[in-house]
């Protein structure tokens, strides 16, 4: 039971013994300002009691009564003392007064107190509102820590005292107290130990705070029945903080939105036998706020046995500007270190693409591209990347850069491009590559293969020539294709055939021509008058051919 417990429990009891007695403070026998009694106690000193009173006059005698707390009102008292002496104040008119106590058994007292100034004034039987604690008073006087300042090599701290009993009615004399229940406060926990028969007692701790108030309180033993156990004097202990340093595989890390990252190294601490392996200590990856202060956790891991880590960080938080700390506030035996760190997160882009190869060699390429989350910004000048590959799965060349029109600039909107370019890659897969920047993820199209074959007409000539007006003649050639670098028959072809009159630099559309499974053309015309044919497939070309280049025959009507 610690001091002021003590000191409400006997105010209690002496209020109970006052109603249960009839006892009240007396007054004094002459007019106000006579002798006025505030409290009389042991104050934990074994045989002494201590009176505080005041008085108009000097104070000239006290005389303290001591009864038995079961004592009924008018018994006998078990014992008096007047030997004061003044113990603290100015003069004798205020203060407190001190003297010794000796009665014959332990146990709990009431207190009255008869008090007399200078002026004759007196007070009879004045009762303390506090009991005298007559009881064996059992002590810790100090406490020793071993080592007196731990570090990280000798952690473990021994905590060791004496407890004493003092008898009261032999207050010169404390003797070891056996058997003595100690708890010690540690700071942010608590060890046990009882004393041996010398009164020793040792408990081990390991801190957990930097800076420790070290104090034991002995504890209710059956040695030592109502006993008074005080709280030892405080020990300071602070430890030792030693430098921590660490490495990290990278110091930067730009993810795609949903992927996650990996940083490794190892942490070491500096002690009196070199730098060595750091174990199980946090590593954290915080992000920094305006105010430069870590402001919310992108990624958290420990140490091994060997001081290594590996810490793996998600893409769910951004984190441009960031630190990596070895360490958290206020380990006991190591400091907290920092490193610099950037994570990027490059947002989910979302492409389209179509495109078609034309006739004539011209690519039409046109498509969107959008983001979902708020967090992401367009770059200042987007653009998207036209590819091409022979195979579509390798040796990608770029073929021109097509910029974003930016319409709307918020999430979810798609944003236009297109373009159309002439080229001579007539047989090969194409795709669109989106070129992110460190807020939106880089995005790529599914390979599209467009082809055109090459045409040609050969041998192509009039089947009469010359040939009589208005008599019908045909025309003789072959339509063909070329896939890689053969020639082949295009059957089903539709080339068309163009007449020029002889003195005319016009041609004029006259009819589509067939073709039969070798290529070879279909058709008859009527003579008229003098004039050129020329043939070229060039109005219905299909899906997969290109224009040929037209060739010509003059034919003499007559």
């Amino acid at each position: 039971m610690r001091r002021s417990a003590f000191l409400a429990a006997a105010t209690a009891t002496a209020l109970s013994a006052t109603l249960f007695t009839g006892l009240s403070p007396a007054h004094a026998d002459n007019a106000s300002g006579g002798p006025v009694l505030s409290d009389a106690d042991g104050w934990y000193e074994p045989g002494l009691i201590f009176v505080t009173a005041h008085s108009a006059s000097p104070l000239t005698h006290i005389t303290a009564h001591f009864y038995p707390l079961d004592a009924p009102a008018g018994g006998p008292e078990a014992g008096s003392t007047e030997d004061f002496t003044q113990y603290t104040g100015q003069d004798a008119t205020s203060g407190v007064w001190r003297a010794p106590v000796h009665l014959a058994e332990l146990g709990d007292y009431r207190v009255t107190v008869d008090l007399q100034d200078a002026s004759g004034a007196t007070v009879t039987g004045a009762l303390s509102p506090h009991t005298l604690r007559y009881q064996t008073l059992v002590t810790i006087p100090e406490l020793t820590a071993t080592p007196a300042v731990p570090d990280y090599l000798h952690q473990q701290v021994a905590v060791s005292g004496t407890a004493l009993a003092t008898d009261p009615r032999h207050p010169d004399t404390p003797t070891p107290a056996a058997g003595i229940p100690v708890d010690i406060e540690t700071g942010r926990g608590r060890v046990s130990a009882t004393s041996t028969a010398d009164g020793r007692f040792t408990a081990a701790f390991v801190p957990v705070q930097t800076s420790i108030d070290l104090t034991a309180a002995p504890e209710a033993s059956a040695n030592y029945p109502g006993a008074i156990d005080l709280l030892s004097p405080k020990q300071h202990l602070h430890t030792t903080q030693a430098p921590v340093r660490f490495t990290a595989s990278t110091h930067a890390l730009n993810l795609k939105q949903g992927a996650t990252g990996t940083v490794t190294g190892r942490t070491e601490i500096q002690t009196s036998a070199g730098w060595q392996p750091l174990p199980n200590t946090a590593i954290t990856l915080s992000g920094l706020g305006p105010n430069g202060l870590p402001s919310f956790l992108a990624g958290q891991t420990t140490t091994d046995s060997q001081g290594s880590y590996t810490l793996h960080v998600s893409s769910e938080s951004a984190a441009p500007t960031a630190q990596l700390t070895a360490g958290t506030d206020y380990m006991p035996f190591q400091q907290v270190t920092t490193e610099p760190f950037s994570l990027h997160v490059a947002y989910t882009t979302h492409l389209d693409m179509s495109a078609d190869l034309t006739d004539t060699s011209s690519l039409k390429v046109s498509g969107y591209v959008y983001y979902e989350d708020a967090r992401a910004h367009w770059p200042a000048k987007p653009t998207v990347t036209l590819q091409y590959s022979k195979d579509g799965r390798s040796g990608w060349k770029n073929a021109t850069t097509v910029p974003i029109k930016i319409r709307y600039n918020k999430p979810l909107f798609e944003e236009d491009f297109a373009r159309t370019l002439t080229t001579t890659n007539t047989n090969v897969y194409w795709r669109a590559r989106f070129d992110g920047n460190p807020d939106l993820a880089t995005n790529t199209t599914k390979p599209v293969h467009l082809y055109r074959y090459a045409t040609r007409v050969t041998g192509f000539h009039a089947s009469t020539n010359p040939v009589r007006k208005n008599q019908a003649f045909s025309f003789a050639g072959t339509l063909q294709y070329k896939n890689g670098t053969t020639w082949k028959p295009l059957y089903g072809g539709s080339p068309t055939l163009y007449f020029k009159p002889r003195g005319s630099s016009t041609y004029r559309y006259v009819t589509e021509l067939g073709t039969d499974r070798h290529g070879h053309l279909i058709g008859m015309e009527t003579a008229k008058q003098d004039g050129t044919w020329a043939i070229a497939l060039s109005r219905q070309t299909g899906d997969h051919y290109l224009r040929s280049t037209q060739v010509t025959d003059y034919v003499d009507v007559r």
